[in-house]
């Protein structure tokens, strides 16, 4: 796949792994948002995690100079008309990827692949505006895209053999292991781990046990290199509660109610490492400094 011309559209978390991803691949790369501002900031955030790893001695300043060198940020749509491949990282809203997708449609190249990667919604739906949706697949990376070697391959109703083994030779690019899903809502890592997360909440809920110990339970007890809370936290509070209000709406099954706590603290805009807050408290550089035991668990059931 070399000189393959690759397009992101979305800088949030998800599109700046990637962006770092397919660099450090050793493959040019371009990210798009809303604007070049936006861009720009999820390359400077592609920079930071560089940093990082500089910290922790993974790579070198020259390294992080030729990965970043190899992405450009744009705020122009345009730019993905003659790639061969884009990935869709915007928000997890079924209404604005198919927006996307269908306008993409109209202007990209007849074989271009669309992936999205969406953590529960329809492939089939996401595809149904467009006039190809054997070309459109989804690839459910993991965040942090840079260190999660899987990602779920879905096809979608229509998805052709082509765009699967496109999707399979652009995996292994990036050197991921790969698993075949059939479109089902939540694929499979999103369905299983979704109701983990909510039952762990449940518990600090009601009060059994605190934050930490519910994590170090589940960490020391099934051998969990992170707990649950710590992990939602990660994902990101507001995206963990849309997961699960997809699945509720698609599967109808309780499980997926989001817990009182969850709604509670995206409410308040308390939405784990990004934010500074979850159910533990971060640095800015996304270090846990305190625990948010269940003070404000107990509260809700008041």
């Amino acid at each position: 796949m070399a000189g393959t011309r690759i397009v992101i559209i979305g800088a949030g978390v998800m599109g700046q792994g990637l962006a770092e991803a397919i660099s450090s691949a050793g493959h040019e790369v371009t990210i798009v948002d809303r604007t070049t501002k936006l861009a720009e900031r999820g390359v400077k955030a592609v920079g930071e995690s560089l940093d990082r790893e500089i910290g922790r001695w993974g790579l070198t300043t020259s390294d992080k100079k030729a990965i970043l060198a190899r992405i450009h940020p744009s705020s122009d749509l345009s730019e993905a008309e003659e790639a061969e491949i884009i990935l869709e990282a915007i928000p997890e809203d079924l209404a604005k990827k198919r927006a996307l997708f269908e306008k993409l449609d109209q202007v990209c190249n007849p074989k271009a692949m669309f992936v999205t990667n969406t953590s529960t919604l329809s492939i089939s739906e996401i595809a149904a505006l467009t006039q190809k949706p054997e070309r459109l697949i989804g690839m459910h990376f993991l965040n942090p895209v840079t260190k999660i070697p899987l990602v779920e391959i879905v096809k979608g109703l229509k998805t052709d053999t082509e765009t699967f083994s496109k999707a399979v030779a652009f995996a292994e690019l990036l050197d991921k292991k790969w698993i075949t899903v059939i479109e089902y809502p939540g694929y499979v890592t999103t369905r299983i781990i979704v109701p983990l997360l909510n039952e762990a909440m449940h518990v600090l809920m009601e009060g059994v046990a605190t934050a930490e110990d519910i994590d170090e339970a589940m960490k020391l007890g099934f051998g969990f290199n992170v707990g649950p809370l710590a992990l939602a936290d990660m994902m990101g509070l507001d995206v963990v509660m849309s997961w699960m209000m997809n699945l509720l709406g698609e599967l109808s099954d309780h499980k997926y109610n989001p817990c009182p706590v969850l709604r509670k603290l995206v409410r308040a805009g308390h939405l784990g490492v990004k934010t500074g807050r979850g159910f533990f408290e971060y640095d800015k550089e996304g270090n846990r400094i305190a625990s948010r035991l269940n003070g404000h668990a107990m509260e809700v059931t008041k």
